[in-house]
């Protein structure tokens, strides 16, 4: 895979009045939602099986997994983190205007 070039998952709690958001959470709630999967993670709990559980994406039908993308795909603070880890690695709480992403690069 080239360098502008990566492979990622990732979790996202959306709250009331985020980007596209359905959620009903609050902000605050949605924070603490993403800080109690983040000390889980922390714990050894599996990424995959996370996002299947808590993510308001999509993707966490698929484990959180957005599939390849390139530099210039995603927002911003979203590319700025994934582009900053090692494969394996896990991002800290991440905002966009989507709400807070948990990322894993996985490639």
């Amino acid at each position: 895979m080239s360098p502008n070039q990566i492979r990622a998952s990732h979790i996202l709690l959306m709250y009331k009045g985020s980007m596209r958001s359905t959620a009903a959470r609050s902000k605050d709630e949605a924070l603490a939602t993403v800080e109690g999967v983040l000390a889980q993670l922390a714990g050894g709990a599996n990424f995959a099986d996370m996002a299947r559980q808590h993510s308001d994406c999509p993707s966490s039908e698929e484990g959180g997994d957005l599939g390849s993308f390139p530099k210039g795909a995603m927002i911003p603070a979203f590319e700025k983190a994934a582009f900053a880890l090692e494969p394996g690695e896990t991002s800290g709480i991440v905002e966009t205007a989507f709400g807070y992403h948990l990322i894993q690069r996985t490639e």
